[in-house]
């Protein structure tokens, strides 16, 4: 009951600073699916909505956390930089459904001419049960050569579907058209069955 109070208090807290600053933006937002094709085991879909207005950020993830596990994010924003930039977002979110919990997490994105590294985590408390708690992440080195087409690595943390492997990671390739994104992930390649994750993405 203390850990779900104090992550209520630190959500109204991040939404009144946030929105305290944006009250006269407007919200971009961003959709995406990503399928996830599992050998020997259940392929699945995981759906990401986020809302930005300045400095505050909403989000909504289904499949993250395990399947038929909902979560729901606000968060803070910062920028900085102009040759070298970075953005990060600061994060709390409540996880419902199969799994029940709270989680602090951030999302953070440093460029630098063509290179990206952007890299989202969070660490999940569950309040069902102690050995539920685990820190999920994914994160992503990336080359942009043209503005339509970028490839390079990516790790994954995570027990929605079980590799053996405490670290995933794997290659990447993706197209780019205006606010449109179409990335194929390769999850472990040198096992005998890889996974792969075909990702779209759309901003509007």
């Amino acid at each position: 009951v203390r850990s779900v109070r104090s992550a209520a208090l630190a959500l109204l807290g991040i939404v009144a600073a946030a929105g305290s600053a944006t009250a006269q933006e407007a919200f971009t937002w961003s959709a995406s699916a990503y399928t996830y094709l599992v050998p020997d085991d259940a392929d699945y879909v995981l759906p990401i909505l986020t809302g930005d207005r300045g400095a505050l950020h909403l989000e909504g993830r289904y499949n993250y956390e395990a399947l038929d596990a909902a979560s729901a994010w606000v968060g803070y924003n910062l920028s900085t930089g102009s040759e070298v930039t970075l953005d990060f977002t600061a994060m709390v979110g409540g996880v419902f459904g199969s799994t029940t919990g709270i989680a602090p997490g951030y999302e953070a994105t440093l460029g630098w001419k063509q290179l990206e590294l952007y890299s989202e985590g969070e660490y999940l408390f569950d309040v069902e049960d102690p050995a539920g708690n685990f820190f999920y992440n994914w994160s992503q080195l990336s080359y942009a050569p043209a503005e339509w087409v970028f490839f390079g690595i990516v790790t994954q943390r995570t027990r929605v579907y079980d590799t053996g492997r405490d670290l995933n990671r794997g290659p990447f390739l993706g197209f780019a058209d205006k606010s449109v994104n179409l990335t194929t992930f390769v999850i472990n390649p040198d096992d005998a069955a890889a996974t792969v994750i075909i990702a779209f993405e759309v901003g509007f």
